[in-house]
């Protein structure tokens, strides 16, 4: 086979080119991650090796080697893992096959700084390698495989794949040729300090080959088997980057053994960046699951729920066989066992840290609260504990408060907590629907994410106390007492009754109902939604992600403020002759400003455009 020449998917190039050009100063943590790739090569086989003992060719003991060569400025990194061929060449090198990536790279700015943190949760892996070389070469061969592949590139848009016909070992070499100025990685007290604090945690052997000397330079012991009052917090911290392909500290480290009718060992972390891609349809779980330290899947959704798939880490179960596949592991009692435990211990040590310091806890939210929040949703019987965890921005207060908070500050006569959804904050207060709320100094949850649309009413209430919309037609203030006394003028009863007849038969069709609203304080008219309708929010959501020909919208209630100027000029006109013609063009853009406010495209601008101007006509 000729040797082929391909181009990097574009987003790597990207990725690459902010790579090379020194984006992270401590360069050296290259290393790890290549020692990291090369670990985790070996646990794929050595689990593929449970089922097919034919496949490790009698080489049973896995190693990591790093060789040094000062003459040829090579720096090499070798595994005798599971290995590659051309198709995983080109998959794994030459394409960023996670989910999300290109709404990812628009984040890049280009600015090291900002850009770090952001790569860090992305997770760069093999292309660190261009930092500090000229040149890699990738000399692999699969595992149950006859020859090998040769991958060799620059990092500068293209890479070559060759035939290897010169006999290999099982596994993956990687060439370094190192830049002028990174000779400190031919160093070998350089390279054993790294390995030393990056690397000591890794479970294989890494051997030093130096001056025809074979040492191991590593502990090669399992972190998480180890007592914590041995573990340091840096070593907390640098196996936390290699489970997590991350480059930022742990918010909080879970590390903690289950004895009794099951025995496992899990050590968790829980980040203090945003992944990327952690609201991606095509997500998984990051949780190592290892059976009796023999490495099973990166991929077991059993192990944790959903709405915790922020969480990095390894479990260690001491009680299923080795031979355990995945399919098994998707019925399989012992690890719902061990899921219980693990959401328990997690759940319990966030409570601890709202109680310990809030405003660290406020970190979390701010990340992670979205995601936690799912769980109100669809775990039923921990809702109350997610709910107590729960934090809501409100229309008193900027910073999240919890709902215990919000429960103390209710007022007098008050018996629900009242929400309002929306796509962002600043546009949520301004909405009409809040204004007799505020007026009366009633807190109102701001809600603004996807899953606030569904829990509330899956769950009903919260101590005793029932979670209301204010955008729904059932709600009375009448019982509550305002902060200060206001003297509203308003229109006569009798005079707002013709008015709303008239509005009726104007707008048939196009409304449910007119009602007189004690809601609104400032703005004219508003709409809501009947109980037991979609809510206005959730009908825009649900149209938009369905994109479906038919978008024929519910039927609203439009209410209408009776001490507005506006509204009581309109209802002196209500009873005069020709009532009806003389209120049609206001009946109608009243009715279309309320569905601009609820963020609505008017199905007939044009006719818009007509009775505004008309108005302007005859005011002007």
């Amino acid at each position: 086979m000729a040797e082929e020449k391909l181009n990097f998917q574009a987003e790597v190039s990207k990725l690459l080119n902010i790579v090379i050009h020194s984006l992270y100063s401590n360069k050296e943590i290259f290393l790890r991650e290549l020692i990291s790739n090369a670990s985790d090569a070996c646990d794929k086989l050595r689990y593929i090796a449970l089922t097919q003992p034919d496949i490790l060719e009698k080489n049973t003991e896995f190693r990591i080697i790093l060789e040094p060569d000062k003459t040829s400025r090579i720096l090499s990194v070798s595994d005798n893992g599971i290995g590659m061929n051309r198709d995983d060449l080109i998959d794994n090198l030459g394409t960023i096959a996670k989910s999300g990536t290109e709404a990812f790279l628009n984040q890049l700015t280009g600015e090291a700084k900002k850009d770090m943190g952001l790569i860090g949760q992305f997770g760069i892996g093999f292309y660190s390698a261009f930092m500090v070389s000229e040149k890699v070469e990738v000399i692999t061969r699969k595992a149950g495989e006859d020859h090998g592949w040769r991958w060799i590139s620059d990092g500068n848009g293209e890479f070559t794949i060759d035939k290897e016909d010169i006999p290999i070992e099982r596994g993956t070499k990687i060439l370094l040729h190192l830049r002028k100025d990174n000779d400190e990685f031919l160093d070998g007290y350089r390279l054993r300090t790294i390995v030393k604090s990056y690397s000591d945690h890794i479970t294989l052997p890494v051997m030093l080959i130096e001056d025809d000397k074979n040492e191991q330079i590593n502990s090669a012991s399992a972190l998480w088997t180890r007592p914590k009052s041995e573990i340091t917090d840096e070593q907390y911290k640098e196996f936390y980057h290699h489970i997590a392909h991350a480059v930022d500290e742990p918010w909080s480290i879970l590390h903690y053994k289950a004895e009794g009718a099951i025995e496992y060992t899990s050590l968790l972390f829980i980040p203090n960046q945003k992944p990327f891609d952690i609201f991606h349809p095509d997500r998984k779980q990051h949780i190592k699951f290892y059976v009796k330290r023999v490495f099973i899947t990166d991929d077991c959704s059993e192990l944790l729920p959903s709405y915790l798939r922020f969480i990095r880490g390894i479990v260690d179960s001491q009680d299923l066989p080795l031979n355990v596949s995945r399919e098994m592991l998707q019925h399989n009692q012992m690890l719902a066992k061990i899921r219980t435990g693990l959401i328990k211990r997690v759940l319990s040590e966030l409570k601890k840290k709202s109680e310990d310091d809030e405003n660290n806890y406020q970190i979390f939210w701010k990340n992670f609260g979205a995601v936690l929040k799912e769980g109100i949703y669809e775990d039923f019987e921990r809702r109350n504990e997610i709910l107590e965890l729960s934090r809501f921005v409100t229309t008193a207060s900027d910073e999240p408060i919890s709902l215990n908070t919000y429960l103390s500050r209710m007022k007098d006569g008050q018996e629900a907590i009242y929400t309002i959804s929306g796509d962002e904050i600043e546009s949520i207060k301004k909405s009409p629907q809040l204004e007799g709320f505020v007026a009366k100094g009633i807190e109102v949850l701001l809600l603004t994410d996807p899953i606030d649309e569904f829990w509330p009413g899956a769950i009903s209430s919260y101590q005793e106390k029932q979670f209301r919309s204010v955008t729904y037609c059932a709600t009375d203030l009448s019982k509550i007492k305002s902060n200060e006394n206001v003297d509203e003028v308003k229109v006569s009863e009798g005079d707002m009754t013709s008015l709303i007849n008239i509005f009726k038969l104007i707008l048939t069709d196009h409304v449910k109902d007119v009602r007189s609203s004690n809601r609104l304080i400032d703005s004219p008219v508003c709409l809501v939604a009947e109980d037991g309708d979609v809510g206005l929010h959730l009908e825009r959501i649900l149209r938009q992600h369905t994109q479906t020909a038919d978008k024929k919208r519910a039927l609203r209630i439009l209410e209408i403020n009776p001490s507005h100027p506006l509204i009581r000029r309109l209802a002196d006109s209500a009873t005069s002759d020709d009532a009806i013609n003389k209120l049609t063009d206001s009946a109608w853009l009243l009715f279309d400003q309320a569905r601009i406010i609820e963020g609505e495209v008017l199905s007939d601008p044009m006719s818009f455009a007509n009775r505004l101007s008309k108005i302007l006509e005859k005011i002007s």
